[in-house]
């Protein structure tokens, strides 16, 4: 069975975060990884989802794709080391990495941008600008190994499209 990991850090849109996870249940083997093993993580609004490993344990690969989901959690992935080094060795290895909303703010701190079509929450599309990418206004967007959307309208075609991905 393929295995997928979903990123969870505190602050996590939970739409984002809760739908591709059972979603993605349903076709692999799905790992909720966070700074920290066995952590419960709150969200915006205050659910509560249990990581399953640590960034630090964790290889990328041992896994068929990864998913960044938005809310404020990116932020808080993006200061820890093992976790953006994880995301740098999905872009090494050219696996799919799905972000939405805020998520590709992980993408603009471990991989090479410059070129790269992508879309996001129009919060941070100055930043994927900064980091080479050409924003655009799409509710999924996929350039080579990356898939990204916009916000929790587009969980639909973005889960899907990852599923298409990975398998």
């Amino acid at each position: 069975m393929k295995k997928v990991a979903v990123l969870i850090e505190n602050l996590f849109d939970e739409k984002e975060l809760i739908y591709p996870y059972f979603r993605l249940k349903e076709d692999f083997e799905v790992h909720l990884v966070g700074s920290q093993k066995e952590t419960v993580y709150t969200s915006k609004s205050g659910v509560g989802m249990k990581s399953t490993h640590a960034s630090a344990d964790v290889k990328a690969e041992d896994y068929d794709g990864i998913l960044i989901p938005g809310g404020f959690s990116p932020d808080n992935m993006r200061r820890t080391e093992a976790t953006k080094e994880l995301v740098k060795e999905f872009c090494k290895q050219n696996k799919p990495i799905a972000a939405i909303c805020h998520g590709p703010w992980m993408m603009a701190s471990c991989c090479d941008l410059k070129g790269k079509e992508m879309t996001s929450f129009f919060s941070i599309k100055d930043d994927l600008i900064n980091a080479g990418a050409n924003w655009v206004d799409k509710e999924v967007v996929v350039d080579g190994n990356l898939i990204t959307s916009r916000n929790p309208n587009d969980l639909p075609i973005f889960v899907k499209t990852f599923v298409e991905a990975v398998k």
